[in-house]
């Protein structure tokens, strides 16, 4: 069975003036169907900087970025902006949702791109918003929704295209506890529904045992995962 998601020594180097920074340092990492990995360290660690390569929104300097098995550094920018449409769904930190729209039409933008059906795409975003818990919600705007709810029709969103991989960049930032043991939850459930291969950043580490590996980062290398005891 092809891994969702590998990086295999993907390193990543920016230009310092006369110096180089390597934010990333032959990072091994592998996400399997229906697995749900943390990914903790420190503020500027590289964590931002694995989710972007994952993402393939940054391509490596060196070593490959494998989404269900392709090379995706072999690709050009407009191949790999399909591959992210069609296999990646990313949970930015901030929901991002556009003011006018109702929670509905957030999830249909995407469908719009990809080309499908408004009937049946329509009928999708009803039926994830339901996952959710937002099933009462659907005609309601940003400024009519929580905190929490907004980060759920995020999390709606990306699962639009039937990602195989699913990013997530804390997704709990802007929220209380409570709220945020409820949106770790709903990653737990929807990365076991789904069998997507889950990769989240978090700071949370009280949710990590919710997920079933957690990878620590520091100055761009990860150490080996731990399995949560649960």
């Amino acid at each position: 069975m092809t891994t969702p998601l590998s990086l295999v020594n993907a390193t990543l180097e920016y230009p310092d003036g006369g110096s180089t920074i390597t934010a990333l340092d032959s990072v091994n990492l592998s996400v399997g169907a229906g697995e749900f990995l943390s990914l903790v360290g420190p503020s500027g660690s590289g964590k931002s900087s694995l989710l972007a390569v994952a993402a393939t929104l940054i391509a490596p300097t060196a070593g490959l970025v494998l989404i269900d098995g392709q090379d995706t550094t072999a690709l050009g920018p407009r191949e790999r902006a399909t591959v992210r449409r069609e296999s990646v769904g990313i949970i930015f930190q901030q929901p991002n949702l556009l003011p006018s729209l109702t929670a509905v039409e957030q999830l249909l933008i995407g469908e719009h791109l990809r080309g499908k059906p408004l009937r049946a795409a329509r009928q999708r975003a009803a039926e994830l918003l339901d996952v959710v818990g937002l099933a009462g919600e659907l005609g309601k705007r940003p400024h009519q929704l929580s905190g929490g709810q907004r980060q759920r029709v995020n999390i709606a969103r990306a699962l639009m295209g039937s990602p195989k991989v699913l990013l997530v960049d804390e997704p709990t930032a802007a929220l209380d506890m409570e709220r945020s043991e409820a949106i770790v939850r709903l990653l737990r459930r929807v990365t076991d529904e789904f069998s997507t291969a889950t990769l989240m950043v978090t700071h949370d580490t009280e949710f990590v045992p919710l997920t079933d590996a957690v990878v620590t980062m520091r100055d761009g290398r990860l150490g080996a995962p731990v399995r949560s005891a649960a």
